[in-house]
């Protein structure tokens, strides 16, 4: 009797974990199926976003740097 009891909880594991998967990948695929258009819309205005953010705070930075080696009195020279 002892020996069967590895071999019941085994098999109960790999059905459980297996169900499991199955409806976990059924559930992913079914999700990454609706809403396409919307999410491609979404990214493409949060890259937009992030873009904008990105040119904004390197002209900032680029203001700064020019006013503060102004200020110190260093050379800036482009030739």
């Amino acid at each position: 009797m002892i020996d069967w009891i590895p071999i019941v909880f085994v098999t109960f594991k790999g059905l459980v974990l297996g169900t499991g998967m199955f409806f976990a990948i059924k559930w992913h695929y079914d999700q990454g199926r609706k809403g396409k258009i919307e999410e491609r819309r979404a990214v493409l205005r949060a890259s937009g976003k992030a873009v904008a953010i990105f040119v904004l705070l390197l002209l900032g930075l680029g203001f700064v740097t020019f006013d503060l080696v102004k200020m110190l009195g260093l050379e800036i020279s482009f030739t």
